[in-house]
């Protein structure tokens, strides 16, 4: 006899958790690496003269960031819909 017998309902919370944890480190890398480039090109408007053009963040890493948010976000409603099914059985 197990400790704990494996339910149907059970597997899918730890599918659930399993796809839950990657798409919260893709959200958090993906705001620390936001907050570190604005911080740059924040520091990088302090220095510059007065008639140098503003500092914005590039298309790549615009598209870099976008993307990340998405597929972390995907993960994270994955997560909550096998989670939720889980309850229906």
């Amino acid at each position: 006899m197990t400790l704990f017998q494996l339910t149907p309902a059970m597997i899918l919370n730890m599918f659930a958790l399993l796809t839950a944890t990657p798409g919260i480190w893709l959200l958090h890398v993906t705001r620390r690496r936001e907050q570190r480039e604005t911080q740059h090109l924040a520091t990088l408007t302090e220095q510059s003269q007065v008639d140098e053009p503003m500092h914005v963040m590039s298309v790549p890493a615009l598209r870099l960031n976008r993307l990340c948010y998405r597929v972390g976000g995907a993960l994270l409603g994955l997560a909550l819909l096998v989670s939720w099914i889980s309850t229906k059985l």
